[in-house]
């Protein structure tokens, strides 16, 4: 059985990465996990990929009617919905040991996916501080680009191989790595000509953005989608942004993207990715919306302003 590091006081977060070669590996490590918290009657949240789900399942047993059991390509198709989900959780058993294990980053993800993953892993350190919890994060060390597993020795305090505990020496704080993560952005293939905005112009962001959706593959509903979330994108613009803003809009061979471009900042590197208080007075609202809505969002801070990048795919 794991053990995993012990916390030095009762509140204190455990954060590992448990590094696997194969499914032994992975059933022994992560239904291992599963099991000690089970047996520990702690609540139990299984986020990982729908392909592991059943084999996981069969290897808890008969406590897997216990845990709950998420997809994570579904609910973290957009890596920035990920944490918000985690701290929902463990919310729901306030006041006892949630143990989550959250596989965000597997084979096949993309590379601007893998970024806002890694800036996702860095940012649960400081959501989860001083929390009583501990998630423990797969790396698949085969199928993953040896960068990949490089940055989970970055994003975990802990590093668990070959059923080894180990303090991680590469560890780095969030906004070490968050801005690690913030490589520049690719400019589209073909024209894509911006639309600029001022106070009383969101009408026009809606219009034009309508207009151009219904020549897309965006089927109807993510169409609405599209311009709930521009819209929202828009008004932070005009409301934190420099009361002025700029839009483009192309297409890819898998969907769209959007990008905005404002004068503002992100003094919060969670916002967006936490669930607001309906009683917050600093906003953060919009931003989490548009998260809610996007398949993946790419925020990128620079000395002239804020870029948001929003990516759907067509189906």
């Amino acid at each position: 059985m794991m053990n995993l590091p012990a916390p030095t006081d009762p509140g204190a977060f455990v954060h590992p990465a448990l590094f696997y070669q194969g499914q032994a590996e992975y059933l022994a490590g992560v239904g291992g996990f599963v099991r000690a918290a089970l047996a520990a009657d702690e609540p139990v949240l299984v986020a990982v990929p729908g392909t592991r789900l059943d084999v996981l399942r069969e290897s808890v047993g008969a406590g897997a009617d216990e845990v709950t059991w998420t997809d994570m390509t579904q609910l973290g198709r957009n890596p920035g919905r990920i944490l918000a989900a985690l701290q929902d959780f463990a919310d729901r058993h306030a006041g006892r040991a949630a143990r989550i294990v959250g596989e965000p980053i597997w084979p096949g993800r993309s590379q601007a996916e893998v970024l806002e993953a890694t800036r996702h892993e860095a940012l649960i350190n400081t959501a989860f501080a001083g929390r009583q919890a501990t998630i423990l994060c797969p790396y698949d060390v085969v199928g993953l680009p040896p960068a990949v597993v490089s940055d989970a020795r970055r994003t975990h305090p802990t590093l668990i191989e070959k059923g080894v505990d180990l303090l991680s020496t590469d560890y780095a704080d969030a906004p070490s790595v968050s801005a690690d993560c913030d490589h520049p952005l690719p400019e589209p293939d073909g024209d894509a000509p911006w639309l600029e905005y001022t106070h009383g112009g969101l009408g026009e962001v809606r219009d034009h953005a309508e207009a151009w959706a219904r020549g897309t593959a965006l089927s109807a509903a993510r169409q609405g989608d599209l311009i709930l979330a521009l819209s929202e994108a828009a008004a932070n613009s005009l409301a934190h942004g420099g009361g002025r803003g700029a839009l483009r809009l192309w297409r890819t061979g898998t969907g769209i993207v959007a990008e905005i471009r404002d004068g503002g900042r992100l003094a919060d590197p969670l916002a967006g990715r936490r669930r607001p208080s309906l009683a917050s007075v600093n906003g953060g609202r919009g931003l989490w919306m548009i998260h809610q809505l996007c398949d993946l969002v790419e925020v990128r801070a620079s000395d002239s302003g804020l870029i948001l990048r929003l990516h759907m795919a067509a189906s």
